[in-house]
């Protein structure tokens, strides 16, 4: 009998080319069957990560379209029936940033999950300002990979038929069914991950939510103690709530974390 290969932290994209079959018999079947359906583009031109991860998410039940440059990411990912894209920052042709801020300023919301060498937290916040949804540098686990999917998949995906009734706090109106939201007259254009934000803290509001819970609940896991990714998400919130000289929704409870209220 040949080696097993154990699936867990040590399994690092990023260094390995090859996925031995193993890998779908170790995930639980749960999220396979989860999985199903989803349409995931994978922007990649590192041939050995992205065969690799190709791959893992096949296994996984995914369905997987890989391209090579950010020409073609641009292409793909604004078509219909795409779920998700993930997303390497130093493509030819057209790089990550540029794929991302032209997709957001189309209006496109679709999830987007940046996978990159890049570690410093100015590439991270500049990937975030750039429209992505999360950011995962390399090398990575299958494990992380494959949580952070699910966390946005599960944050994409909304049933139309259900009846939800509106927000109203103040002026500020979300329409949970159309994922829309304004203050007064003026619709605010947000994206998935800022309409997240913004409905959970309507959804609680006088109620002072903690870093930790809002990391949770919106991206699925607490990026820990040094992350500035919330705090870069409440500056947009805060700016395109505020553009029109509205007063201040957002409140930062110092040492604690973030509140909806009228100042």
């Amino acid at each position: 009998m040949g080696p097993s290969l154990r699936r867990g932290p040590q399994t690092v994209f990023g260094f390995e080319p090859f996925l031995h079959p193993v890998l779908t018999f170790l995930s639980p079947a749960w999220a396979r069957l989860w999985a199903m359906g989803a349409h995931l583009v994978i922007a990649e031109d590192d041939r050995a990560v992205r065969e690799s991860v190709t791959r893992a998410l096949e296994l996984e039940g995914y369905t997987v379209e890989a391209v090579t440059d950010g020409v073609a990411a641009l292409e793909v990912a604004s078509k219909e029936g795409v779920d998700l894209l993930l997303l390497d920052l130093g493509m030819p042709n057209m790089d990550g940033l540029t794929v991302c801020r032209r997709l957001r300023s189309a209006g496109s919301r679709l999830p987007i999950l940046v996978l990159t060498a890049r570690t410093e937290v100015s590439d991270r916040v500049s990937g975030l300002d750039a429209g992505a949804d999360d950011y995962l540098p390399k090398p990575f686990s299958l494990d992380e990979l494959l949580a952070r999917l699910r966390s946005l998949l599960r944050r994409s995906t909304f049933d139309d038929t259900d009846e939800v009734p509106q927000i109203v706090v103040e002026d500020l109106v979300i329409d949970e069914a159309a994922r829309r939201a304004w203050r007064g007259e003026r619709e605010l254009e947000l994206t998935k991950t800022e309409f997240d934000l913004l409905e959970l803290l309507a959804r609680n509001t006088g109620v002072v939510l903690s870093h930790s819970n809002i990391y949770d609940q919106i991206w699925g896991y607490d990026f820990g103690p040094d992350s500035k990714a919330l705090a870069v998400y409440i500056g947009y919130l805060r700016r395109k709530t505020e553009e029109g000289g509205e007063a201040r929704l957002i409140q930062t409870v110092r040492g604690v974390g973030y509140t909806l209220r009228l100042s």
